[in-house]
């Protein structure tokens, strides 16, 4: 077995034989991966699920190696003091030998390509609130506010570029600039948000994930590439653990407490479901006919953001569910 520490220029390797002995241990280049690896025997590679972890995980792969991603949080107790490269590199050597450790699956190119759209929206998005945000506080600097949400911002805009606002030139400079900057930031996430739509539209399995209530286009692409294989998981409870949708259990003694969930995993996927389950609750409120009996019992009972939670928890169970059994969504019962 084989640890490497992967890095943007300098990788660490460290390697022992089966009775435990280091029978390797160098620092090569980048450029000396592949070389280094294609003369080695056939060996198990562990490392961590890090930036560009995948692309070398297939590289290694194609050499014949099989390469074994780790979550980073469980190398680190293998990790001795003084850390260092090399100590990484001998921490992924012990923990992929472990046999109850968690192995993170190799993405295919494909794979990675269609959650880049997500992760580059993700990033559009926020720059586009951040720079709503910067506009609004730079107006009201001049006792000008404008009315709540895109609407309010978007008639600030408008009187901007009309010429309406007794502004400072300077002021009118920054501001157009900001404006410009954020129509550019939305144009690019409508791009890519049509970009999306299509290919879940020409997807069948996309398809029959958009049966789901609070499903759409969006949730529906980020699961098909996050999840092409569901049976690695056992239920869809440990999907839903995947994404950090389920509760922290601590307990001593005999005794467990439930805390708040995780939030440890699929940040970008845990967003969008989070989100649909808002929008679904958002739609049967005004007609609670609509909802499940599980969710007219919540909404009666719990504040409207923790049955949020819940409900994308849920979805993400029958997420699951429908992918593994190839089935469209079949609606409980409502009495």
């Amino acid at each position: 077995m084989i640890g490497l520490d992967i890095a943007k220029t300098v990788f660490e390797v460290h390697g022992r034989n089966a009775a435990g002995e280091v029978v390797l241990r160098r620092t090569v280049k980048r450029s000396q991966v592949e070389k280094l690896f294609g003369n080695l025997p056939k060996a198990v590679i562990g490392l961590e699920a890090c930036g560009s972890a995948h692309h070398w995980a297939r590289v290694l792969g194609k050499l014949g190696h099989e390469a074994r991603l780790m979550p980073p949080a469980y190398v680190k107790p293998y990790v001795k003091r003084n850390k260092s490269d090399a100590s990484d590199a001998s921490a992924c050597w012990e923990a992929v030998g472990r046999p109850d450790m968690r192995f993170v699956p190799v993405k295919t190119v494909d794979q990675q390509a269609a959650l880049s759209l997500h992760r580059s929206r993700d990033l559009l998005v926020r720059q586009r609130t951040q720079v709503s945000n910067a506009l609004r506080a730079l107006l009201a600097e001049f006792g000008i506010v404008a009315g709540k949400g895109k609407a309010g911002l978007a008639h600030l805009i408008e009187q901007l570029r009309a010429g309406k606002l007794e502004l400072p030139d300077d002021a009118i400079f920054s501001a157009t600039t900001l404006a410009d900057h954020h129509a550019a930031l939305q144009a690019a996430d409508a791009a890519l948000k049509r970009r999306i739509q299509t290919q879940a539209r020409a997807d069948k399995t996309a398809g029959l994930l958009q049966t789901a209530p609070g499903v759409g286009p969006l949730i529906a692409h980020a699961t098909r590439a996050s999840l092409p294989d569901p049976s690695r998981f056992k239920s869809g409870r440990d999907f839903a653990a995947s994404l950090g949708l389920t509760p922290s259990n601590n307990g001593t003694g005999g005794k467990t407490w439930t805390g708040h969930i995780t939030k440890k995993g699929n940040q970008g996927l845990r967003r969008l479901l989070v989100q649909g389950a808002t929008s679904w609750i958002r739609h049967v409120s005004k007609r609670l006919e609509k909802a499940s009996p599980w969710l007219r019992g919540m909404l009666a009972r719990k504040p409207r953001k923790l049955v949020a939670v819940a409900l994308a928890a849920r979805t993400a169970r029958v997420l699951w569910a429908m992918l593994t059994h190839n089935q469209p969504y079949r609606a409980p019962a409502i009495g």
